[in-house]
């Protein structure tokens, strides 16, 4: 795996997209306090090691499928409408160094987008954190017909940017990311998870910052 800065200043990078969950957010805890609340209202008990990792990583619908028997999920409904994701938000923390990325990656020129198996909850966060302004597409579960690891999110935002596959890279943490940028045709970054395959594996944010003054701005 390629740690160094050279392959992030590779002046055909024009556009850099990123995951939400374990990238731009550590959001963990509040995923598995909102579908632990879920199962306690239809009756069950807190979710396993192993279906906690599962939903961190995928859409809600697969996410429900996985951690909810088909025979109690005619109760989610009522059970949903008494969680307020504002709520949740205090189990929300941004990555250490992201706003400086964000701004250091725009003052090199480069388009920032972000593909993610949010749903609604996407545009909350981006408001709240005041980070809307940075990204154009912000492409959700809910914008597509196909979550990743299908490419069809990573598609369109190529389609919207008007770039081709090698001019674009893709920053993610699991292995439904590596497998999205596989399927998709597009470097893929990895952030801090050492055992996904990767061209670059990023340690921190302001490591990435570092790399990217290295680099001339995009035309």
């Amino acid at each position: 795996m390629r740690t160094g800065p050279s392959h992030v200043a590779d002046p055909g990078l024009k556009g850099i997209v990123l995951d939400c969950d374990g990238v731009i957010l550590d959001s963990f805890q509040a995923n598995s306090v909102f579908y632990n609340t879920l199962r306690r209202g239809v009756g069950l008990p807190p979710m396993s090691t192993e279906e906690a990792a599962y939903v961190h990583s995928h859409s809600v619908h697969e996410s429900l499928r996985r951690i909810i028997p088909a025979e109690l999920r005619d109760d989610l409904e009522a059970v949903k409408k008494q969680i307020r994701y504002t709520d949740l938000m205090p189990y929300l923390q941004l990555e250490p160094g992201l706003e400086r990325f964000l701004r250091t990656a725009r003052s090199k020129g480069l388009r920032l987008a972000i593909c993610t198996n949010r749903t609604d909850t996407m545009g909350t966060i981006l408001d709240h954190y005041h980070l809307s302004g940075f990204f154009y597409p912000v492409e959700t579960a809910a914008t597509v017909t196909f979550p990743k690891p299908h490419p069809e999110g990573l598609n369109k935002i190529l389609d919207k940017w008007r770039l081709s596959r090698s001019e674009i890279a893709f920053i993610g943490d699991s292995a439904v990311d590596e497998q999205t940028a596989a399927s998709a045709r597009v470097r893929f970054w990895t952030y801090k998870n050492e055992r996904l395959r990767a061209h670059v594996l990023i340690p921190s944010f302001d490591a990435l910052s570092r790399w990217l003054l290295k680099r001339d701005r995009v035309i």
